[in-house]
């Protein structure tokens, strides 16, 4: 039997998002567990991959990284990775003001995943969905991030107004975890 994949993360609504999206079928077994990553600087993959290999060399077997952007388009991306520490300081309010005086409001939201055998000589495989949108004045329940500000396209709700299971069907989360699902199915066959 394959060792389990230890997906790093202290959040425990992610990790529950997590296994939703993944289901019942994904045929490995996945455990969560909090490790302090650094905060790394650079480009999103860059960034996932350093993640990565950082959680591996801590936990010494198989893992997967999460990180997760919010790009506005008239910032040219930004905040993109940092969203975190922007989400911490302003809140869903202060991200929908910082593109006051900005016709274009339209943005991306962008998940990546990074996984990493456990084995010294592979590379880092990554995982990526994306999703367009909108950063729209905060609606909806605060329980989750950015979600109150943050409308996908073709949708007149943001993501917290979203019942989870909808959510869970278009989300950037949802469209990076279809591609690592469809990777384990086929290797495992």
């Amino acid at each position: 039997m394959s060792k389990p994949i230890t997906f790093v993360t202290g959040n425990a609504k992610k990790l529950e998002e997590v296994i939703q999206i993944l289901g019942s079928d994904f045929p490995r077994q996945l455990v969560s567990k909090s490790v302090e990553l650094p905060e790394l600087q650079g480009e999103l993959d860059e960034i996932s991959i350093l993640k990565a290999r950082e959680a591996h060399r801590q936990i010494s077997g198989p893992v997967i990284v999460e990180d997760t952007a919010l790009c506005f388009n008239s910032l040219k991306g930004l905040p993109g990775p940092y969203i975190k520490w922007f989400l911490q300081k302003l809140g869903p309010e202060g991200l929908y003001q910082m593109l006051h005086g900005f016709e274009d409001k339209s943005a991306q939201a962008v998940c990546t995943f990074a996984y990493h055998t456990g084995d010294e000589n592979e590379e880092v495989v990554l995982f990526q969905g994306r999703t367009d949108g909108s950063i729209v004045s905060p609606r909806g329940p605060r329980d989750f991030g950015w979600d109150p500000c943050f409308q996908p396209l073709g949708y007149e709700v943001t993501y917290a107004e979203m019942p989870k299971s909808e959510k869970n069907k278009i989300s950037h989360r949802y469209k990076a975890l279809e591609l690592l699902r469809k990777h384990f199915v086929k290797s495992e066959v």
